[in-house]
């Protein structure tokens, strides 16, 4: 019943809802060690990998809402852990709602602070 209801809303919300989005060149990200404290903010470009701790970050793409670079940013991330076949996280990061999507992890946290441009 409930799912049901969850899809009528789904399909009754309007296309307008959707933002425009412009592809930004790249993202910064902010790290967080949970055990030392210490913070680290790293620049990408979209493909790029870079290591924090025991984790290997790659950036796949950044989008902000069209017109307006300092707005929102959307990154969509694959992070890996050393030791581990599979990746510890893989979708979409949204800097305003870091929570909505965030890397479970015991010793590390990273959200996207924005995108870059250029």
């Amino acid at each position: 019943m409930i799912r049901a209801a969850l899809l009528c809303v789904a399909l009754a919300a309007p296309a307008a809802a959707q933002e425009e989005a412009e592809r930004g060149t790249g993202a910064v990200l902010r790290g967080l060690d949970k055990i030392s404290g210490a913070v680290e903010d790293v620049t990408l470009v979209n493909g790029a990998r870079v290591s924090l701790g025991r984790l290997e970050i790659r950036l796949q793409e950044c989008r902000y809402p069209a017109g307006n670079p300092a707005g929102d940013a959307w990154a969509f991330l694959e992070i890996s852990e050393d030791g581990r076949a599979e990746p510890v996280f893989r979708g979409w990061m949204i800097a305003s709602s870091p929570a909505l999507n965030p890397l479970d992890h015991a010793r590390y946290d990273v959200w996207v602070l924005r995108c870059t441009t250029s």
